[in-house]
């Protein structure tokens, strides 16, 4: 392959690449760090009407599932912040996602009721499928049993 057949080649190929990184991004950035701004379209620009989240989230399986578990989050921690510290491209639609999230539940949350005034960080790490620029599929696990001893530590 010449130099110039290679540079058509990465330019026709990077903007798929890079919308499907921006899809991701945009997860974290505008939905779970803005769960109570998140309208439904905005969701769907960025999830499959079809989506699989494993395991469910609380809200239910499904697209409806997760728009539910979001809006709860709006709710009982206005100020979270959900940020990615890295992400890995599998370079076949999958993406893992190692993130930080943080904030101060205001109502009852994981069993902890009355909320305590107290913050939370702790951990999560998904791997997201892509496909035609919507998220497909969620393997996620956070580290709520963390979040749990820290809003109930003396």
């Amino acid at each position: 392959m010449t130099l110039a057949a290679a540079l058509v080649f990465a330019a026709l190929g990077s903007p798929a690449l890079a919308s499907d990184q921006e899809t991701v991004r945009a997860f974290y950035t505008d939905v779970l760090t803005d769960p109570a701004g998140t309208t439904e379209e905005r969701y769907y620009e960025l999830f499959s009407p079809d989506v699989v989240s494993i395991p469910a989230p609380p809200g239910g399986e499904g697209a409806q599932g997760m728009l539910n578990t979001i809006a709860f989050l709006g709710q009982v921690v206005p100020d979270l912040v959900w940020e990615p510290q890295e992400i890995i491209d599998l370079d076949d639609g999958r993406f893992v996602v190692r993130s930080l999230f943080r904030g101060t539940p205001v109502g009852p949350f994981f069993g902890v009721d009355p909320a305590t005034g107290k913050s939370f960080e702790a951990m999560s790490i998904d791997i997201l499928t892509v496909e035609n620029g919507r998220i497909v599929l969620t393997y996620h696990l956070e580290d709520w049993t963390s979040v749990v001893a820290q809003l109930t530590a003396e």
